[in-house]
């Protein structure tokens, strides 16, 4: 009857009965899911803190008992004070409503129930027809709702359905539902708010904007004694209660909480996951469906990222490259834990943000392939050469494999992956390296000298070092595969001549600290998606993709970097390998190294073109550089970071040198190399001597002991030694380093497994020298 009253004022003229009005309502579609409204996505680092917060709506759901009960009762008072004794429709409050929307009014959703529908139908459309249809001024929208509205009440309490009204309603200034409401304008959670306070969020869901207590404070603070009057006339307060709740300030207390990246202390890592998630298909059929699932979703996104790691990596940036520097140079750094491929920090001396003219800000994800949000890349230097010691190892080749070039060499004859040859070759060695005589692998690798790498190259050839680093998850920053004609034509490949990203180098060096285990890059963990209540789980996605021996002897020979190499200076304590680079000119700076269970890349360059804007007579911060290596900046920044990185960690040691890759001399080969090489006896037992009467044993024993000027905790008294690497009775070649360790005290009675191996310390500090 009550639809047909509805209805015959528009058709009566029609001649349609009520019978027949009554019967089309009842035939109409009833059944209305209701999913949860939209609600904020946060992104959580590894140990659960929120590192940001993403969302359409500012929505937080909670359930009606952690509401106030003043909230619940000043809403159903002002909104519909008969909710709970009408199945669904107030039939006055309708029919008033329905009559004004004929004369083109608009009016309210009369019961709670029905404004609980609307909502619904509101937030749940998927495409702005359905939004418009869901509040469109008809008459016919107004009877969808009534049918809605009653089949609603036979299938939820009346407690559910409030329940879902003061989560999905708007309680305007961008607040959506009472617990965000609460939090927004007064500070505090829905069920610790009072009786004022429920009164003026409850007065602004009709007009949310006229009521809005912080743009319009008096017409809200109106409003709100127009609220406690009806809980008075209600029953639910006393008029006294009222006349005090009056008589206060509305006393605000507004916040908005972060939304996006900008605001985050790690914002181009949180940018990194929301480019993992709107570009990745597991998470929707297009990019369109997957943001909006992120931004309404409630997602609580568990990631890789470690707070502390990440903040060592900022300071470190930061420091060497100031943000706001004028030369407009970029540091940008990455970690990664080797064996899961999880991605630890990632940072980079920018602010976050849309404007590129502005001084020390970018959207830019320098760290990072193009398609997570990041650039095309940048020429990586001699951090490359490891791929070619790699690919060298591999075929079987040891650490005597040697090449006298001198400064200044020509490679004919080379062939990429075609079978084409390419052009000659002719190349030199820069800054201090120094040709001239016989460089094994050992020798070359410690000083970077790229007439060695060009020769070994052209030994294991050009298509076969392509091939590791595509093995090694090395590709092109900007998408493209080594498979192109220019890269087929790069004799200097071995020498870092390919654009990557930080990332991608990282990855691939914690390929060589996790022995022969590649792992894809990881930031997510799992997904808890609120609104299905499902979970998505992340595991890592790893394989063995060259052999443990190959990992352990690349592992040794970057070692040796450290003991008068292009490293030496920037140890950190414990067992390291590591590699500089510098690209040609200095148009970019690169540095990369690993711990057994940690790994990193710091790159430096100049975003707009490190060839039109080199790293030469530029002043960064308050420091002026002649010229910058791998060593000058990237290093220390490296070197910080991982020092503090690793304090958590334990100090884990790398493999010992692979005895089938031959002699670990670290001086070139000679005449005699062979016979020095053979061995002689077993490193003796120095542990707990005194450190002149451990050298003196050493020595005795044929070998060149190394005291690292870094002491280490144990159990051993302070001052004598705690442990050597390698190990007690380790066979070594005469001649060969050993690693002495002297004890700080107080530490545990580990001896040399978990201390560093081979070659990581040496006095002084020698610039590097690497090539292009």
């Amino acid at each position: 009857m009550l639809v047909a009253a509805l209805a015959l004022p528009a058709i009566g003229g029609l001649g349609i009965t009520a019978r027949n009005v009554a019967t089309g309502f009842l035939n109409m579609p009833s059944e209305l899911e209701t999913p949860p409204p939209p609600q904020r996505s946060v992104i959580l680092d590894r140990d659960g803190e929120v590192i940001a917060e993403i969302y359409d709506q500012n929505r937080e759901l909670v359930e009606l008992d952690d509401m106030a009960p003043v909230m619940r009762e000043a809403i159903i008072a002002m909104e519909d004070s008969h909710f709970y004794e009408h199945g669904g429709i107030d039939i006055g409050g309708t029919f008033r409503a329905a009559l004004r929307t004929l004369s083109g009014d608009v009016e309210g959703g009369s019961s709670l129930t029905q404004q609980y529908v609307k909502n619904v139908l509101v937030e749940s459309a998927d495409t702005q027809a359905e939004q418009e249809e869901a509040r469109e001024t008809t008459l016919g929208r107004k009877i969808r709702e009534l049918r809605y509205a009653v089949a609603l009440e036979q299938r939820m309490t009346k407690d559910e359905i409030l329940e879902g009204y003061l989560n999905i309603a708007y309680f305007g200034d961008g607040a959506y539902g009472a617990e965000s409401a609460a939090k927004h304008f007064f500070g505090v959670s829905a069920d610790e708010l009072n009786l004022a306070q429920a009164a003026t969020l409850a007065g602004t869901v009709r007009y949310p904007y006229l009521y809005n207590p912080r743009l319009n404070p008096e017409d809200a603070t109106d409003r709100r004694n127009v609220v406690l009057d009806r809980m008075v006339e209600t029953g639910y307060i006393t008029q006294a209660e009222a006349d005090e709740a009056k008589a206060t300030e509305l006393d605000l207390d507004v916040s908005t909480p972060s939304n996006g990246c900008m605001p985050s202390k790690m914002p181009f890592f949180c940018d990194y996951v929301v480019q993992e998630i709107e570009q990745n298909e597991r998470y929707g059929e297009n990019e369109t469906e997957r943001a909006r699932w992120l931004r309404t979703a409630g997602l609580r996104i568990h990631t890789t990222v470690d707070s502390d790691m990440q903040e060592a990596a900022q300071d470190a940036v930061d420091k060497w490259v100031p943000r706001r520097n004028e030369s407009r140079k970029v540091a940008a750094e990455v970690l990664v834990e080797p064996g899961t491929g999880e991605i630890r920090a990632m940072a980079q001396s920018r602010n976050y943000g849309p404007d590129e003219s502005n001084l020390g800000e970018t959207s830019i994800n320098f760290a990072t392939d193009m398609n997570h949000g990041g650039s095309t890349g940048f020429q990586a230097g001699s951090t490359f050469k490891p791929i070619t010691l790699a690919a060298a190892l591999d075929q079987g080749m040891g650490f005597g494999t040697s090449y006298s070039s001198g400064n200044t060499t020509t490679i004919t004859g080379q062939r990429n992956c075609n079978g084409g040859t390419l052009a000659d070759w002719t190349l030199s060695n820069s800054g201090d390296t120094k040709g001239g005589s016989s460089h094994n692998m050992i020798s070359g690798t410690k000083g970077s000298v790229n007439t060695y790498f060009a020769h070994l190259q052209a030994d294991v050839g050009l298509c076969n070092v392509i091939k590791m680093a595509e093995r090694l998850g090395i590709h092109r920053a900007d998408g493209t595969s080594f498979d192109n004609d220019r890269t087929q034509a790069n004799n200097s490949f071995t020498l870092g001549s390919e654009e990557v990203s930080p990332l991608t180098m990282a990855n691939a060096y914690a390929v060589f600290a996790s022995g022969g285990k590649l792992c894809e890059p990881q930031a997510i963990t799992s997904i808890e998606d609120r609104q299905s209540g499902e979970t998505i789980e992340i595991k890592p996605e790893c394989e063995q993709v060259i052999d443990k021996d190959v990992a352990a002897g690349v592992s040794y020979l970057l070692q040796q970097t450290f003991n008068g190499g292009t490293t030496s200076g920037l140890e950190i304590g414990r067992p390291a390998a590591a590699k500089t680079g510098t690209t040609d000119g200095s148009a970019s700076a690169w540095f990369a190294g690993y711990t057994p269970n940690l790994a990193g890349t710091v790159f430096v360059g100049d975003p707009r073109g490190p060839q039109n804007y080199p790293l030469r007579n530029v002043t960064i911060g308050d420091r002026y550089y002649s010229e910058v290596f791998g060593a000058t900046i990237p290093g220390p920044i490296w070197q910080e970071t991982m020092a503090r990185a690793t304090e958590e960690l334990p100090a884990e040691s790398f493999p010992s040198a692979p005895p089938q890759f031959g002699g670990t001399s670290q001086a070139p080969p000679r005449p005699n190399a062979d016979e020095a090489a053979n061995i002689e006896g077993g490193v003796p037992d120095v542990v707990g001597l005194s450190e002149a009467d451990a050298v003196a044993a050493l020595e005795d024993a044929g070998f060149e002991p190394n005291v690292s000027s870094a002491r280490v905790p144990s159990g051993e008294a302070e001052g004598t030694v705690a442990a050597v690497n390698p190990d007690p009775g380790s066979e070594l070649p005469r001649g060969a380093t050993v690693n002495v360790f002297l004890s700080a005290g107080g530490g545990s009675e580990e001896r040399s497994g978990d201390l560093p191996g081979g070659g990581l310390f040496a006095p002084g500090r020698l610039e590097d020298v690497d090539g292009d």
